[in-house]
């Protein structure tokens, strides 16, 4: 409902999130040299993740080629961090490039790794107006970031 009924947002909440410092308040879960990894705060499944460089830039062309690299890296990041925590049996993996395209937020670019299940209809589906997801937002983040914290223990960084 704060989607349907709340105030939009001023600003870029993909540089004023990382920037304020609060990784676990503005659910950040993870940090590149380059590039973050943060849940969706409206979600289209538990466990809806997005990845997006620091640097505010609007279209992958405008990208540095370390930027996209690590953006790819993060997805595989998400993706295996998501695999270990939630167990998916697959993923909906995507950006929307400018508002014609059906960006939110077209002015920054963010890739969206949704988790998906055999019969969790489709990531689009509502009922009233309104998606339903299983967990809270602050108990998800805890169990990624755990994932996370495990995966980073169970093999080299890089």
């Amino acid at each position: 409902m704060g989607y349907v009924t709340g105030d939009e947002p001023k600003g870029c909440i993909f540089c004023s999130k990382p920037a304020a410092g609060d990784d676990e308040g503005n659910q950040i879960l993870h940090r590149g040299d380059l590039t973050f990894l943060m849940l969706n705060a409206f979600p289209y499944n538990s466990g809806h993740l997005l990845v997006a460089p620091l640097r505010h830039v609007a279209d992958p062309l405008e990208m540095t080629p370390q930027e996209s690299s690590e953006l790819l890296y993060g997805i595989r990041v998400a993706m295996e961090t998501l695999r270990a925590c939630l167990r998916p049996e697959g993923f909906n993996i995507g950006l929307n490039i400018g508002r014609a395209a059906g960006a939110g937020y077209a002015e920054h670019l963010h890739v969206h790794v949704v988790p998906r299940w055999p019969g969790d209809t489709n990531f689009m589906a509502v009922a009233a107006n309104t998606r339903v997801v299983p967990e809270a937002l602050p108990d998800t983040y805890l169990r990624l970031k755990h994932a996370l914290a495990q995966r980073g223990r169970g093999q080299a960084s890089g």
